[in-house]
């Protein structure tokens, strides 16, 4: 089987680590610290800023998987270094790039959002990940590099913690049957995509030649509402239904004092107070594939977060 060098090992990057490795890929994880080996898997400590360490490490590579991403705040000014790292690595390799995407290109849409709409946000986030594929796509259309990105909206599932909207704010809480706080209005529908759904797209999309040269969106299953998926989990829990409450902005703004990831919330509050719905046909249609049904999506998380939380006991 191929080499597959995946960049990052949060949520994404490890779920798309793992599938890799069991379909029998070799796999090298980029992170500043390095980790713990795994079958399969082979960690190299590097800063994948580093063009030429980078491109060593990518040499005999099919494939880059881009699933890291800069501090939060920090995107406008470190984005465009590790971009232009990852240009060179595949330029330099023959690798195909596989950029892991998000719905901030866009900005504020009325109506789903499909990948044919133009990358108009204005905002300093939606303008710092515009920019990464659109430069990727010019060097695609020039024959320097070959490129995918696939987009997904709001990650959700096992291996989702503090990064994720219904993660370890909200689903720990109704596992005890508590109240759950939420960004934004609890009733505004809004998209979700499972993260194994993630990494399957970021695996598919390397090894297909339709799929370069374009925007994805990952499979996501029809939008709910914050509201309606902690009633799905609560459900799936049994602690019976729960309270769900607005975070008051007043205290969004109070804690933005103390915390730039909240702070940077601001540019993104439109997902959260009307409808943001992703529209995943043309994946589903090109390559016959569907988001994973919701109720395997909610049963599997709760399962992960009851056994991750019983460790820590």
């Amino acid at each position: 089987m191929s080499v597959h060098v995946v960049i990052g090992f949060g949520p994404a990057g490890a779920a798309t680590a793992r599938l890799l490795a069991e379909r029998g890929h070799s796999v090298r994880v980029v992170t500043r610290s390095g980790g713990s080996p795994e079958p399969g898997i082979e960690h190299v400590p590097l800063d994948a800023t580093d063009g030429e360490r980078l491109t060593e490490v990518a040499r005999g590579a099919t494939a880059i998987h881009s699933c890291a991403a800069p501090p939060y705040h920090r995107w406008a000014d470190a984005w465009p270094p590790l971009a232009a790292s990852l240009y060179a690595a595949a330029e330099a390799t023959g690798a195909v790039l596989v950029l892991l995407g998000n719905l901030y290109g866009y900005g504020p849409v009325d109506g789903p959002l499909t990948e044919d709409l133009p990358l108009a946000a204005t905002g300093t986030k939606g303008r710092a990940r515009a920019a990464v594929w659109e430069r990727a796509h010019e060097l695609h259309a020039q024959g320097r590099i070959r490129a995918v990105e696939v987009r997904a909206s709001d990650f959700f599932g096992p291996g989702v913690t503090d990064g994720g909207h219904l993660a370890s704010r909200v689903v720990p809480p109704l596992l005890r049957g508590r109240a759950v706080s939420v960004l934004g209005d609890p009733d505004t529908p809004h998209s979700w995509t499972y993260l194994p759904d993630v990494a399957r797209a970021l695996v598919r999309v390397a090894d297909d030649e339709r799929a370069w040269g374009r925007p994805w969106h990952v499979p996501t299953e029809p939008a709910r509402s914050a509201r309606g998926m902690v009633d799905l989990l609560a459900a799936r829990a049994g602690t019976g239904p729960v309270a769900v409450r607005r975070t008051p902005p007043a205290l969004l703004k109070l804690a933005g004092l103390f915390s730039p990831l909240v702070r940077e919330l601001g540019e993104i509050r439109y997902q959260f107070d009307r409808p943001f719905v992703i529209g995943s046909h043309a994946y589903e249609a090109t390559f016959a594939e569907r988001a994973t049904p919701i109720e395997v999506q909610v049963d599997a998380t709760v399962t992960w977060w009851r056994e991750r939380l019983a460790a820590r006991r």
